[in-house]
């Protein structure tokens, strides 16, 4: 597991949008990412989180501290075999320096 210090996202800061359904806890809520992130699991575009927890995992036991420490350690630690930029989850496979500095760019770029 990768600390967030030796992160290519350490330093930045990262805007979010949580939406809460009328049906919340037993619905999970609608997290997206505001700021730009190059990360195979979340699409810059609409900054959509692809996130077991956030779909078909969810549970009402959990928490929406529990939710942004989930998605802290999914930027610390990708899951490029359900990538939801397929592009950057085979960046991340074959070329992790490339991976690295591509995010460490978007990072300064949009997150500082």
């Amino acid at each position: 597991m990768t600390h967030m210090s030796d992160s290519p996202y350490n330093g930045g800061v990262f805007f979010l949008n949580i939406n809460f359904p009328t049906d919340y806890p037993f619905k999970p809520p609608k997290v997206s990412f505001k700021t730009k992130v190059y990360h195979p699991n979340i699409n810059s575009e609409g900054g959509g989180i692809c996130l077991d927890i956030l779909r078909s995992q969810w549970s009402p036991a959990l928490t929406v501290s529990k939710v942004l420490l989930s998605i802290c350690s999914l930027l610390c630690d990708p899951n490029p075999d359900d990538p939801l930029v397929p592009d950057i989850a085979y960046l991340y496979k074959s070329d992790r320096q490339k991976y690295n500095t591509m995010a460490k760019e978007w990072t300064q770029k949009y997150a500082m």
